[in-house]
């Protein structure tokens, strides 16, 4: 599965991957990698200061998680430059959905939120 989304001339592509080796079914844990790519399209820098997900299951528990950066890091992207990571959930169902956005700060100070596009999570062949 893959999204994308663009927000103030940032774009943000995401690609999911289920992992079963890591994964436990019968005992209701689905694991899930996820790979994003931010590519900063605007004249000017910008560096990513938070981030906020809802993570959602199929069972329609939520999730809310925020937090400063990610992986570690506050990245600044340069114009016309990407930059990709990647992170995980565990999911107790075989199929859930995540969204949220970036806390984004210009290199002059000006803040703005970039949306992560919903995305689903899902086990192969467990969508129809």
């Amino acid at each position: 599965m893959d999204a994308t989304e663009y927000s103030r001339n940032i774009k943000i592509n995401v690609v999911t991957t289920y992992l079963p080796d890591q994964s436990e079914p019968e005992a209701h844990r689905f694991v899930f990698s996820y790979r994003i790519s931010i590519s900063n399209q605007n004249a000017e820098s910008v560096q990513l200061l938070s981030r906020k997900w809802r993570i959602t299951d199929g069972n329609e528990h939520v999730q809310e998680v925020e937090g400063e950066g990610v992986v570690g890091e506050k990245p600044v992207i340069e114009p016309g430059h990407t930059y990709e990571y990647t992170s995980g959930t565990v999911l107790a169902t075989e199929v859930g959905s995540m969204q949220g956005l970036y806390r984004m700060e210009t290199a002059d100070g000006n803040r703005f939120d970039a949306l992560i596009p919903a995305f689903t999570l899902a086990q192969p062949n467990a969508l129809h």
